[in-house]
């Protein structure tokens, strides 16, 4: 099952007491707290001058052109297959050196079916490698183009992130520089979770000989802030702002868990010019670019990304450069638009109506408006004949990019702005363009209509070619589609 089927009864009494967050908002001049057992990596940082604005060089919305989909290939039973997967993806420019001369180049690397607690399926969120074929844009999911496998799935995590099992939160980058030569850099972690849980490794592009170095923490940050989505940093910018940190990690976990808007810190998990792996267990000193405030520290919606409802979704993300000196860092996911959010239930009379967990009223706000307030005493009810799938829920859900302007992370970087300042200055609807669950999968769990949740998983990013791949969940039966745009 997918990984979001197992939210049980467990996660409402743990959103209480589970919150052991790191508090405050950090700094790159701030001393970082470090382990007397566990090594710190540092890295220098680089001063840069002042900032200008960057209006004319931020990719804007009407520079995404939709190209069509491809399907995923097929293989065998679980976990060795697509089915209830597409946690994580990442692109390899030297990938399919053979394939088609298509215009599409380069190959993916695409976790399959989410591991699965109590023993169930360990070896879940196996990586597979595919071919890119032409996207075509149809309707018609029998119409497209069907990716085949370069390398079948493996278990390249075997041994490592042991009892992260329930609903993983898995992210993948693909890095070539020259200290280390190709790795698939990997972040690793679940819907909850103890904060002594290392979250980063890297692995080998040869699936059969993975050879994974790690695992890492970030530096003493909240685990739920840090192992969702993964991306490079273009190398010029992190050399003059990042101190020549070339990852961006970052994590959004509903309800503010993870901070009110998406997460985003730049990492290194190397320690010297030879790409030596720093050792395992070590806190690599990490650069924040975004951190919103924390739900465990107030009750407030304050310092919070604009618009920000505790059922956001947000699973992706890359680092977006155009050949024409354009830049933009953007975020993929599901976001919550409606006129009322809760934790609790669907109600069966209708997407507009609340229907919150009775045994959490009094114990934290379980119902606010699309302004933040919270909701009037009559919405504060738990209704009969709900379902079964308890959550955060909304009356309202969409599909979107949204996009940061990279001087204000650099700002971030250089103590010129506060974390949970930066807002997106752009944002762009998908819906239009999925195929949005046309087999009907899971309903229950993943809502219907209006209310459909988890539309869009991982995303990745062809820089040479302005190439951006994106996986919309539960479009072909249970398997992802891998949407496709150009940016101009």
């Amino acid at each position: 099952m997918k990984r979001i089927v197992f939210l049980s009864a467990i996660i409402g009494i743990c959103i209480l007491t589970l919150c052991s967050l790191t508090s405050g908002v950090f700094f790159v001049t701030q001393s970082f707290a470090q382990s007397p057992t566990v090594p710190t990596v540092f890295l220098p940082l680089v001063e840069t001058s002042p900032l200008a604005p960057s209006e004319s060089t931020r990719v804007q919305p009407s520079d995404f052109r939709y190209l069509g989909a491809f399907r995923l290939p097929d293989d065998a039973d679980r976990p060795r297959t697509f089915e209830y997967g597409g946690n994580a993806i990442t692109f390899n420019p030297n990938g399919d050196s053979t394939g088609a001369a298509d215009g599409f180049p380069g190959s993916l690397f695409i976790t399959g079916h989410d591991r699965l607690p109590y023993g169930e399926l360990p070896d879940g969120d196996q990586v597979a490698e595919i071919s890119i074929p032409a996207p075509i844009n149809s309707r018609d999911l029998n119409q497209l183009n069907q990716a085949s496998f370069i390398q079948n799935f493996r278990n390249v995590a075997s041994g490592y992130f042991s009892g992260l099992d329930e609903i993983p939160r898995v992210g993948m980058a693909y890095l070539n520089v020259p200290a280390t030569g190709p790795k698939i850099h990997l972040a690793w972690g679940q819907h909850l979770q103890e904060e002594s849980d290392a979250s980063h490794a890297w692995f080998e592009p040869n699936l059969n000989a993975p050879n994974v170095r790690g695992t890492w923490f970030i530096g003493n940050q909240s685990a739920y802030s840090v192992n969702g989505y993964l991306f490079d940093i273009p190398i010029d910018w992190a050399n003059q702002h990042v101190g020549g940190r070339y990852l961006a990690t970052g994590r959004f976990k509903d309800g503010g868990w993870s901070g009110m808007g998406p997460a985003l810190f730049a990492y290194r998990p190397w320690v010297d010019d030879q790409g030596l792996p720093a050792p395992s267990g070590t806190h690599l000193q990490e650069v924040p670019l975004l951190l919103y405030e924390k739900s465990s520290n107030t009750d407030n919606i304050e310092h919070t990304l604009t618009g920000y409802q505790h059922p956001d979704e947000w699973e992706g993300g890359v680092w977006i450069t155009t050949r024409t000196g354009k830049s933009a860092v953007v975020f993929a996911g599901t976001k919550s638009t409606g006129e009322k959010y809760w934790y609790g239930y669907v109600n069966p009379l209708g997407a507009q109506l609340p229907c919150v967990d009775q045994a959490f009223v009094g114990e934290f706000p379980v119902c606010r408006l699309a302004n933040g307030a919270q909701c009037p005493p009559s919405d504060l009810n738990e209704c009969a004949g709900h379902t079964s799938n308890r959550g955060w829920w909304s009356t309202r859900m969409d599909a979107q990019f949204i996009l940061y302007d990279p001087t204000d992370l650099a700002r971030v970087a250089t103590g010129q702005m506060q974390t949970w300042e930066p807002q997106p200055y752009a944002s762009l609807d998908l819906d239009n363009h999925l195929y949005l669950n046309p087999s009907n999968i899971e309903t229950e769990m993943i809502g219907t209509g209006a209310q459909r949740r988890y539309r869009i998983g991982d995303v990745a990013f062809d820089r040479t070619n302005g190439l951006l791949y994106v996986l919309e969940l539960f479009a072909d039966g249970a398997k992802p589609v891998v949407h496709v745009w150009r940016i101009e």
